[in-house]
């Protein structure tokens, strides 16, 4: 399923591959990258040492929404192209203007690299950007939610969301992936390396769930996007460390399920299509963007505000 299909099915609640509604999608994503491109110059014209996630919160700030674009096709049209551009000025580069006709995948990788991506590089991240597209009231979604329920409009909501990603505990997880792999270095190392990991009590990114105690199936339809990775030193790195890590892990914690997570494998497979490390938030945002709209849709559909009750458990007033 590609990027756009699945978006269309979050959002129509149908399956419609090949059908009019899907090509009327795809053609109105286009046209809303085309159009974002516009916010770019507003965007890098903020000057200092700002992020490419700040700076994808400056340009969907400045992005105008207007009646011709529904608000969700603008938002998610837009994420691929600023978040390029926001990468490329910081690389010293200027920005390149998107190809509407394109999917979403691989003219966003275009807009990186200025070239024209392999077809198994627009595959990894299109599978990527479809495991992604939504996943329960996590902190952003939830963070969207909240600012939706209130009457906000749906930028606001998104902005919200992004800025849930700034924390290290969601969205930025994929990277201390690649950091481990960078210390273990040869998989001859692996065993040793983890051994001594949880001897000290430190944690294995990549492994387990904050949530799941069972395997998480966007694992293994990232996992599979593997199969298609050409061969290098990383990738056979990467299979090591997986299979020391849970060999150990079995050992020293038989009693818990700790399976490869999807930040082992959305590292893996994003740093084999040649992403730096600095973009896995970011590129996580363009593909959570869609799920974040349906949830603000479908929040402003309810009328209720979110406010939960609080209870004061301090101690009693003398």
């Amino acid at each position: 399923m590609s990027f756009e299909a699945a978006i269309d099915h979050l959002w129509s609640g149908t399956v419609s591959a090949g059908s009019s509604q899907l090509n009327d999608l795809v053609r109105l994503l286009g046209r809303a990258r085309q159009e974002a491109f516009a916010t770019v110059p507003v965007m890098l014209a903020e000057t200092g040492s700002l992020s490419i996630v700040e700076r994808l919160q400056v340009g969907l700030s400045a992005l105008p929404i207007s009646e011709d674009l529904p608000e969700a096709v603008a938002i998610t049209g837009a994420f691929p192209v600023l978040v390029a551009a926001a990468a490329r000025d910081s690389g010293g580069l200027l920005p390149i203007a998107p190809e509407p006709a394109l999917p979403a995948a691989e003219d966003f990788l275009r807009l990186l690299s200025g070239e024209t991506p392999e077809p198994w590089t627009v595959d990894a991240l299109e599978r990527y950007l479809v495991t992604v597209l939504d996943h329960g009231l996590n902190a952003s979604t939830f963070t969207a939610r909240v600012i939706a329920s209130t009457q906000a409009n749906m930028k606001d909501a998104t902005l919200g969301a992004v800025g849930a990603l700034k924390g290290p505990l969601h969205g930025g997880a994929p990277g201390p992936v690649l950091d481990m792999l960078d210390a273990i270095e040869i998989p001859d190392n692996a065993a040793e390396w983890i051994a001594s990991a949880l001897a000290k009590g430190d944690r294995l990114m990549g492994f387990g769930h904050r949530i799941y105690r069972t395997r998480d199936p966007r694992a293994d339809a990232l996992k599979a996007g593997l199969a298609h990775v050409p061969e290098t030193d990383r990738l056979a790195l990467a299979e090591a460390v997986e299979q020391a890590a849970l060999t150990a892990l079995s050992k020293a914690k038989p009693d818990r399920v700790l399976e490869t997570n999807v930040e082992f494998y959305t590292a893996v497979l994003l740093d084999s299509i040649g992403l730096d490390r600095s973009l896995f938030t970011p590129v996580f945002a363009i593909g959570r963007a869609a799920g974040w709209c349906a949830h603000v849709v479908e929040q402003q559909t309810t009328g209720k505000l979110i406010r939960p009750a609080s209870v004061y458990v301090g101690p009693l007033p003398v």
